[in-house]
């Protein structure tokens, strides 16, 4: 099984280490319901180990690219990156990730546990085009900070994240340390990353921590996760999940030519909307078991993920997943055998909880 590179280094006698995603890591560091605060209101440094790069280099990869991804490779600035589901010929989704333009090269950036399987499909696609798709290795890692303090916090280790938009990419230095710096999607803000060689990832961990930052664990990042209503592949987005499902439409444009998978995504959007759609559920004390719920023989909704989170007025149970539309017309509580169940919408902010 993988190893963070930074096992050796978070260990504790408070730290519990645990799978997560397909890598060893560290859970929590004590108390997650700390970790989580602190990605709501201050700063938490976590290790993304489970996420992995594949570099495409080669005079097509543009080209290619573009007609392998829901989204608009070619028309993508340097340094800057867009979010992209790839499908099937029947427009179901085989995978999820971020592309970014590094000017010589592109990067798809994505789950390690999804890497091999995308490499695999994408490689039957290249014929006679001059495209190189390889692994980026462990070579690589990459530390992430959460919280509306995260632009703060690197400042003041020295590293300027001002006036960046969303998705942008830009290489610095700090003490010597070559970094590249990302600033996450509109879905999650305070989001960074940095991206750096794993064997200078304990100082610059130990330097983000002496300038404000908060060691979280898996557990809090997942329950964060869930709050903001972000899908997980292989969880919450499968191969048999059509893109307008998932409500994700920032994977798609609607003004490149063709793709795999292009005519079922059109044709959806023709017809103006899928039958069920990607949602948050609040439960009570008695919380459904992921799957499938039926009423009257037919299809209702799915439980994908749930999570027992900490809110105002006590730990609240909540989950993703997707309901039938129609299911909605009498109002947002279903009945998922004998279980109640409200359907809200994402992310949670707003609705049982103070601030997200």
């Amino acid at each position: 099984m993988p190893q963070t590179a930074l096992y050796p280094w978070i260990s504790s006698a408070e730290t519990r280490i645990g799978v997560y995603n397909g890598v060893e890591t560290a859970l929590s560091f004590g108390d997650p319901a700390s970790e989580l605060a602190a990605l709501h209101s201050g700063c938490g440094i976590f290790s993304l180990a489970w996420r992995g790069r594949i570099n495409v280099a080669g005079k097509d990869r543009v080209r290619w690219l573009h007609n392998m991804v829901t989204n608009n490779v070619r028309d993508l600035p340097v340094n800057r990156g867009k979010y992209n589901f790839v499908l099937n010929a029947q427009g179901r989704i085989l995978g999820d990730l971020y592309i970014y333009n590094r000017g010589e090269s592109l990067i798809m950036e994505t789950d390690a546990s999804q890497a091999e399987a995308l490499l695999t499909t994408m490689k039957r696609f290249i014929i006679m085009d001059k495209v190189e798709l390889t692994s980026a290795g462990d070579a690589l890692l990459t530390l992430g900070l959460c919280g509306p303090k995260a632009e703060s916090v690197l400042a003041s280790a020295g590293i300027n994240a001002t006036g960046m938009e969303p998705l942008e990419l830009r290489d610095l230095s700090v003490d010597g340390i070559s970094i590249t710096l990302v600033r996450g999607p509109e879905q999650r803000p305070g989001w960074f990353e940095l991206w750096l060689d794993a064997d200078q990832a304990q100082n610059l961990w130990t330097k983000l921590i002496s300038s404000g930052a908060q060691p979280v664990g898996a557990e809090a990042l997942e329950m964060w996760r869930v709050l903001r209503g972000i899908p997980n592949y292989g969880q919450d987005i499968r191969d048999r999940d059509l893109p307008q499902e998932t409500e994700q439409m920032q994977a798609l444009t609607f003004t490149k030519g063709c793709y795999i998978g292009q005519e079922i995504v059109e044709r959806i959007r023709a017809r103006g909307q899928v039958h069920r759609k990607f949602t948050g559920f609040v439960f009570s004390e008695r919380v459904p078991a992921p799957g499938k719920y039926e009423a009257d023989g037919r299809a209702l909704a799915e439980i994908t993920t749930i999570a027992r989170v900490p809110a105002p007025g006590g730990d609240k149970n909540i989950g993703l997943g997707y309901v039938r539309r129609e299911a909605l017309a009498a109002g947002p509580k279903i009945d998922l055998n004998g279980l109640e169940a409200t359907v809200v919408e994402l992310p949670f902010q707003g609705l049982v909880f103070e601030k997200i």
